[in-house]
Formats: structure tokens, C-alpha cells, sequence
């Protein structure tokens, strides 16, 4: 596909507006400097100043910034063509600008902004995956009936994932597989056996004698791995959200409900995630999951790239290809496509603009909740715990995620991991067990629980 020829129709630059000048909103506003069909003249976040500074850091000349306390200073600013930094979404809601980027990565503050965009008719790009994992699919359908678009993005590997596994199924490929490689890669270097993996070390590790898959059993294997990186985590909460919103996108289902995430070096992808009569883990076909991916420091990465397992029907064609330099099973049953990169906000430009000019959302047209994230206790929790959710990654001290399946909320229902965030327990909780809606007080009037009530009463009103 010509790109130039695809947006043609554009007769102006999309005007974008970013919430939230984290990691991915600053790449976002970086590249949108560099975008023809695109702006990115607004930015808002916790203080007016943060977002000046996130303007800033994105090239923007600091003469041009506006930082404005009023709606009125912010109007003024964009009839002078200037930048703008606030505080506050509502500011600027008025303004006229086509698609809210929410990169907040708070599911509270996430759902606030998406009720503004679609109040103001704005078409909303949903990086924040903690909203998206709780009430993505309302969201999508509400501001359908407002003609607006809800759409993931393609700098995130969710949106690289759902377009990988509808073009492989568009193509006529059967999909065993499908998923990517964890955000950190695993560097063993064998001269020194020492391992690191997100600024993490560990000396002496054992995995020279587990490094080639060969023909020894996978399962075997990979419990040696297990094994050897005990001291590092090997269960991630943002895969599990960012395969949750993949699979109430495309109907992909988890193998088990916490995923396998194995250890896996790039060449033995194919090989792991395969049916078990074909020599791999998994129980049935269009099985989602995470792996680690571990290599030597000279190897290349997947750079938390996306991939799909497809069936090799044609068993001439997937030998050429082989010969190519294709990544097939060991048994040759099964083969690897894969995008071995996500951009962040620097390639987030395409869904955006698909948005605006075209109508149409990354999710597809079946975007609906089939899995729940569920919060699960890893350790004893008493009454009056407050489930803070911190760090980079937005985890939960003493808390993991798991998939259900989707159910509305009630008193008995496990809860949201990302709807229990920052929420009080009203009752203890033992290691391993469900976190449950009626375990935590929540906040009834939120903006979040708003919407998620919406959402159950149009997905599952026969069943409430």
C-alpha cells in the first residue's frame, strides 16, 4: 500500500491534542513535529509547567509555548498559532482540535478525559491500556453512537498485535499463535555467565547447558530456564493487560489464564508455541502469550516486536521460504511472521490519522469484552490495605493479573485489576485468592465505575 495515496483525501493537518507527556506522549509529540498531516500544539498534564517541559523536550521552540491558566488564555494561544501547556483537559476541550491522545497510563484520570473527548466530539486515541483493559469496548461503542472513533494505536503492541493477526487471517493463514516479546529482553553474555534484563543483574547463572532447544523436550527446558532466572519476574501485569485488549479485539484466547511466558530465544519461537502433539505447550490454536526474549549481547533483539504462529499448510512453499531464512518449527509444522519493533508514539501517527480522515479504529468492528484482567493476591492482604498502584509499570504491591473470562461487575464478580487500583479493601484477602468487587470500596460516583456500568449494561444486559 502507497501511504502518500491513502490519506490523499486529507485537505488539512489532523490537530491532535496529547494528555499526558510520559514516555509515549513525548515520542508522540516528538514525531508529530516531523509529520505532515499531523500537529500537536496541545499538551496537558498533571502541572501546566510538566507540559511545557514535555513540549520542549519535544523540539518545540520554548518562545512559541503558552502556559495558560484559563480557557480563554488557551482560545488566545490558538488563534496565535501558539503551543499549549495546562493543567486540565477541560481547558482546552473547546478547542478545535480532531483526536485526544490520552497517554496518562491512570485509569480514573483516562476515564474523565475519554467523557470529555466524546462530550467535546472528539475522536479519541486510547494509549492508556489500563482504561482500555476495563471498559475499552463501552468506550469504543459509545463514541460510535456519537459518529466519533475510539481506536488503539500502532505505536503500542496491542494495535501492531490486532493488525499482525487480521492480516495473517485476511491472507487465509491458520493461526496457532499469536503475541510478542516482553518490554525487557534477557542478555546472557557466557563468557562472564551473567545475566541482565531492565537494569537487573544476576551473576553465575546456569543457562549454558540450557542455551540450544535442540531436540530435548521444550517443556523440559524451559522449566530448566525457569529455574536458572528465578530471582528475576517472569510474569509481567502489562503483558497481560496489552494481550487482554488483543483478545477482546480478535477473539485470540490465553492458554492458561496467567500466561506461559517462557524464556524463549527468537529461532525457537515457532517451536515453543505450538501444540503439544507438535512438540510445544499449548493445548489448542489461536493461543495468545508473552515471551522473554533471551539472547547474547552480539544477537539481535526482538525489541518487544509482535508475532504470529501460522500453520505451514503449503509445505513447499514454507521450505523456500525456510531456505529464505523464515523461522519454521523444528518439525517444521508451524512458522513464525513477526514485527520485531513498536515504535511508541513515534509510529502512532498512522492510527490517529486513520481516525480522523478515515473513520475507522484500530480495534475493528468486534471489539467487545470477552476476558476480564482480574486482580489476584500474591500475598496476604488485611482489611484497609490500600491497593496503590506505582512504578513504571503501574503494578500493585501484593497483587497480580489473570484473565477470566468477561462478567459484569457484581458483589461476587473477581474485580478489574485497573478498577481495584488505589482502592481500600473492605475485608482481608489470603494469598491466591480472587480480589472480589464487593472485597473493595470502591468510588461509585468515579468517572471509571461510570463507565464500566455502562458498558456491562450493553454487553451483558441479559445476563445482569
Amino acid at each position: 500500500m502507497n501511504y502518500h495515496d491513502y490519506y490523499a483525501k486529507a485537505d488539512r493537518p489532523v490537530e491532535t491534542c496529547v494528555v499526558g507527556t510520559g514516555g509515549f506522549g513525548q515520542s508522540f509529540l516528538a514525531q508529530a513535529q516531523r509529520v505532515p498531516l499531523m500537529n500537536a500544539r496541545i499538551a496537558v498534564d498533571l502541572t501546566a509547567e510538566s507540559a511545557a517541559a514535555g513540549l520542549k523536550a519535544a523540539g518545540v521552540d520554548p518562545r512559541s509555548i503558552r502556559i495558560c491558566d484559563t480557557a480563554r488564555d488557551a482560545k488566545a494561544a490558538w488563534d496565535s498559532n501558539d503551543f499549549i501547556a495546562v493543567k486540565d483537559l477541560a481547558l482546552v476541550s473547546d478547542l478545535p482540535f480532531d483526536v485526544l491522545v490520552e497517554a496518562t497510563g491512570q485509569p480514573q484520570a483516562a476515564a474523565r478525559h475519554g467523557f470529555i473527548a466524546l462530550e467535546a466530539e472528539k475522536h479519541l486515541a486510547l494509549v492508556t491500556k489500563e482504561l482500555d483493559s476495563v471498559v475499552g469496548p463501552g468506550l469504543k461503542a459509545l463514541a460510535a453512537e456519537r459518529n466519533r472513533v475510539v481506536t488503539t494505536v500502532d505505536g503500542d503492541q496491542p494495535g501492531l498485535l490486532i493488525g499482525l493477526a487480521t492480516w495473517a487471517e485476511v491472507m487465509g493463514f491458520h493461526i496457532v499463535a499469536a503475541g510478542k516479546s516482553s518490554e525487557y529482553d534477557f542478555v546472557f553474555d557466557p563468557s562472564s555467565r551473567r545475566l541482565v534484563s531492565n537494569e537487573r543483574s544476576a551473576e553465575n547463572v546456569d543457562l549454558e547447558g540450557h542455551w540450544a532447544l535442540g531436540q530435548r523436550d521444550v517443556s523440559e527446558i524451559l522449566t530448566a530456564r525457569g529455574r536458572a532466572i528465578a530471582e528475576f519476574p517472569q510474569r509481567a501485569v502489562p503483558d497481560l493487560c496489552e494481550l487482554m485488549v488483543v483478545a477482546n479485539a480478535t477473539g485470540l484466547q490465553p492458554d492458561r489464564f496467567d500466561l506461559h511466558a517462557p524464556l524463549a530465544r527468537i529461532n525457537e519461537v515457532p517451536t515453543i508455541f505450538s501444540q503439544r502433539g507438535d512438540g510445544g505447550i499449548l493445548s489448542g490454536d489461536r493461543r495468545l502469550d508473552v515471551f522473554h526474549c533471551l539472547r547474547k549481547p552480539d544477537e539481535i533483539s526482538f525489541a518487544g516486536g509482535v508475532f504470529v504462529v501460522v500453520r505451514c499448510d503449503d509445505a513447499k512453499s514454507w521450505d523456500m521460504l525456510a531456505q529464505k531464512g523464515h523461522i519454521v518449527s523444528r518439525t517444521g509444522a508451524n512458522a513464525m511472521v513477526f514485527l520485531p519493533r513498536h515504535l511508541l508514539g513515534l509510529e502512532a501517527a498512522t492510527s490517529v490519522l486513520d481516525a480522523a480522515i478515515h473513520q475507522t479504529s484500530g480495534y475493528g468492528y468486534d471489539y467487545r469484552p470477552r476476558y476480564d484482567l482480574i486482580a489476584v493476591a500474591t500475598e496476604d492482604l488485611p482489611a484497609g490495605t490500600v491497593l496503590s498502584m506505582g512504578g513504571h509499570h503501574h503494578t500493585i504491591s501484593g497483587v497480580t493479573a489473570e484473565f477470566r473470562p468477561a462478567s459484569p461487575l457484581t458483589a461476587n464478580a473477581p474485580a478489574p485489576f485497573y478498577l481495584a487500583a488505589d482502592c481500600r479493601l473492605a475485608t482481608p484477602i489470603l494469598r491466591g485468592q480472587e480480589i472480589r468487587v464487593g472485597d473493595l470500596e470502591l468510588q461509585a460516583d468515579s468517572a471509571l465505575m461510570d463507565l464500566r456500568r455502562q458498558q456491562d449494561a450493553r454487553f451483558f444486559s441479559s445476563r445482569s
